[in-house]
């Protein structure tokens, strides 16, 4: 069901309701009946010990936290439901965590399933520490292009590697829901541009508590915008042969490039800069090559758009990646707009933003950073929960500009501060 449907079915619902002298009483459920919310877990076998639910009212962004096999009451609305549970196998304990979004409920035994994962204990690894997809402007205040970029860190006590590490685009967005056919979504990331670092398994090696600055352009962009900063010094960089005469790129000298397997577009990438996608960083096993995996991971679709003139169909492509070679994964979006999480919640169980409403001017300069956990012998520890609301810091200063002091604004005015995580001071 289409975000819309939900609307349509909510209002139609609170329309009936309105014509009843006790429309106020009905729109409270006593008792809600839990016997139709379905928990679907990815282990079998397991005896639940207890499953708490969380309901986020989307219009209110009221919270009700519910024992499953408890009494509570709830407002009839739509919701994002959040599930934690504990379970045992085999006399031992595991968490498990599952979301889905936009779940109209509108009587006393809703009916909907959620999938519940266990939650993510492999050992630390590469964990994305920023990305900064607004871009800045211009001194006349228009839209700059080509300073965007992420980066990368490594969140453990030993050296790393980065060869092979691939950095994924999705394809959907957080501002509309369809549904998929196939849908895909529970086990795969539909991925719209897929570029990795090249090497031959130790050619670039990550310290303990490093970065690596993947950007779009690697230029000093304040030659042609005063109020951008220096990407020369960027680690790579992903460089498209444009076939559209009028678009072409900019192959920025002394930073390497990554090598392309796959983007949507015929003339130049750059990360969505009203922050609506969700974006990770892969490890595809190195027995896949690139032509087995354009071959092999092709991913066609079709969804219903409901329109005034009822529901038309679509169909589109992308490629397939494998929940199970995602190493980090970040939802985007806005609060005005988001409908959902791109990303299941053993990935991503939340989201982060650099701005409240589609098109915020007030976007531009800003990014998103992971909060740092810890330092051990001045080593950083960010933190890595899988939840992005509870481990980014949203609408920072980026980090590059701290560090270069440049613009934080169309009028120039230059950043005086160098943070850690966009929060915490380095002095601190």
């Amino acid at each position: 069901m289409t975000f819309r449907k939900y609307i349509v079915a909510l209002i139609s619902v609170v329309a009936a309701s309105s014509c009843s002298d006790d429309a106020t009483e009905l729109s409270v459920m006593n008792n809600v009946d839990t016997s139709g919310i379905i928990i679907n877990a990815d282990i079998t076998g397991i005896q639940y010990q207890s499953i708490t639910l969380k309901f986020v009212n989307l219009s209110s962004n009221e919270v009700t936290e519910a024992d499953y096999f408890g009494s509570f009451d709830l407002v009839g609305g739509i919701y994002d439901v959040e599930v934690t549970a504990v379970a045992s196998i085999n006399t031992l304990n595991y968490t498990f965590f599952g979301k889905t979004s936009s779940v109209v409920i509108t009587n006393a035994k809703p009916q909907f399933a959620v999938s519940v994962y266990a939650r993510n204990v492999s050992s630390p690894d590469f964990v994305i520490e920023e990305i900064f997809f607004t871009g800045t402007l211009y001194p006349t205040g228009s839209q700059y292009n080509g300073d965007n970029y992420i980066k990368i860190f490594n969140n453990t006590d030993h050296t790393l590697y980065a060869d092979g590490l691939g950095i994924v685009e999705s394809k959907f967005t957080s501002t509309q829901k369809y549904d998929y056919t196939p849908d895909i979504r529970q086990d795969t990331m539909a991925v719209q541009a897929l570029y990795v670092i090249p090497g031959g398994g130790t050619d670039y090696p990550v310290e303990p508590g490093k970065s690596l600055i993947i950007c779009d352009i690697g230029i000093d962009h304040k030659v042609t915008n005063a109020n951008s900063f220096d990407l020369s010094m960027a680690d790579f960089e992903w460089y498209d042969v444009s076939t559209v005469a009028s678009v072409t790129d900019i192959d920025g000298e002394g930073v390497s490039n990554l090598d392309k397997w796959y983007c949507y577009t015929a003339s130049i990438f750059s990360f969505h800069n009203r922050g609506f996608k969700s974006y990770a960083i892969v490890r595809i096993p190195s027995e896949v090559s690139k032509q087995q995996y354009l071959n092999d991971f092709y991913y066609s679709y079709t969804y219903g758009v409901v329109t005034d003139y009822g529901v038309l169909q679509h169909s589109n492509y992308a490629y397939k990646m494998p929940n199970a070679w995602i190493v980090d994964g970040v939802n985007c979006s806005v609060e005005s707009n988001r409908t959902w999480d791109i990303l299941p919640a053993n990935i991503d169980a939340g989201w982060t933003h650099c701005g409240e409403v589609d098109g915020d001017k007030n976007r531009y300069f800003k990014s998103v950073r992971r909060k740092l956990l810890t330092t051990i012998d001045g080593r950083r520890v960010l933190q890595d929960t899988n939840n992005s609301s509870d481990d980014f810091n949203t609408e920072c200063i980026p980090s590059l500009i701290e560090e270069q002091h440049t613009a934080i604004n169309a009028q120039g005015d230059c950043a005086q501060t160098i943070t850690i995580d966009g929060v915490t001071k380095v002095d601190d």
